[in-house]
């Protein structure tokens, strides 16, 4: 049965990196303090445009948020999460890669970091970043030990 309080609800899907360096480290980024969650940590990324892939969107936010080109080639789908917010609800979908080129620059945050993917769960993060993480471990911990590479 559906709940007509839910039915006018507006999806809001969002995009994310976890740029995964040679070492294992993951980059985070910390929220500019005047954003909503300010100062907290997240995997960087942004809104999927109407019509826009959510592939494509990833690509153009990594280039917007960080300086860095991605190839839509080089990501996997890691998983996502589902949080309600008033009027609307936030559906974010994590993706992963080792490739990129250029360094990433903390263009619309306050500041990035590398921390290694068992140092996250004592991160402050969003509440919909939190079990991406569990899921980013899982899907890390399944990969064959081959060496990143980035470009």
């Amino acid at each position: 049965m559906v709940d007509p309080d839910t039915m006018n609800t507006r999806l809001l899907p969002v995009v994310a990196v976890a740029l995964i360096a040679s070492d294992g480290g993951v980059m985070l980024a910390r929220r500019r303090a005047t954003a909503n969650h300010g100062g907290l940590w997240e995997f960087p990324g942004g809104k999927i445009e109407p019509g826009e892939r959510p592939e494509a969107a990833l690509v153009r936010e990594a280039a917007e948020e960080l300086g860095i080109m991605i190839d839509p080639a080089d990501v996997v789908p890691v998983g996502f999460a589902s949080e309600a917010h008033e009027e609307r609800h936030l559906v974010l979908l994590l993706y992963r890669t080792d490739r990129w080129a250029g360094e990433p620059r903390p263009i619309d945050a306050d500041a990035l970091i590398w921390v290694k993917p068992d140092e996250m769960g004592d991160m402050p993060m969003p509440p919909a970043d939190r079990p991406l993480v569990a899921m980013l471990r899982r899907a890390l911990a399944q990969e064959p030990s081959a060496q990143p590479t980035r470009s």
